[in-house]
């Protein structure tokens, strides 16, 4: 299912799985794709103003470095020496299953991870267009679905959303 993604939205997807496993969580939720999407930014938008410390404590998921910074160890100098390429973009797979189609679930190296309903949705509003899915793209996926919470999460940042929804190019809802 990576096959169309670029490289920044691929690396969003990926950060998100990380953040999943490493919180201990069941499922990879919307929550965590925008967080992925805000330490990532595979985008140059000047009106995503929300920073990835402002997302994380709406999110409510603690930062692990600075965290284990307070006892002395250097998150990233364990993971370079444990799991180098653990993070590669290129060494996970995100895959559907072929029993259960609405099954999707990211595969790696430290693990892997389904993604909860809202999350699946955040990939399909992606992949609907042809051509690359971009991390405007994965952004249109998030805004998308007002259930998940990301239009909420983003707006208590002071995102402006109006904006942010015409600079990244996302179509107009259409009203009936």
């Amino acid at each position: 299912m990576f096959a169309r993604f670029t490289a920044g939205a691929r690396r969003a997807v990926v950060r998100a799985g990380i953040l999943a496993l490493d919180a201990g969580r069941p499922t990879l939720d919307a929550d965590l794709m925008l967080l992925g999407v805000a330490e990532v930014r595979p985008f140059s938008l000047s009106s995503f103003t929300a920073s990835e410390a402002e997302v994380r404590e709406r999110v409510g998921v603690c930062d692990a470095r600075a965290l284990l910074a307070t006892l002395g160890i250097d998150l990233d100098a364990v993971r370079r020496t444990t799991g180098s390429g653990a993070d590669a973009p290129g060494s996970w797979r995100l895959r559907r299953s072929r029993v259960r189609p609405l099954r999707v679930t990211l595969y790696g190296p430290l693990g892997e991870i389904p993604l909860a309903m809202h999350a699946r949705k955040v990939i399909e509003v992606a992949k609907w267009r042809p051509g690359p899915v971009t991390g405007e793209r994965l952004l249109w996926g998030l805004l998308a679905d007002h259930a998940n919470g990301a239009a909420r999460i983003l707006r208590d940042t002071g995102v402006n959303l109006p904006e942010l929804v015409r600079e990244a190019g996302i179509p107009a809802r259409r009203t009936a």
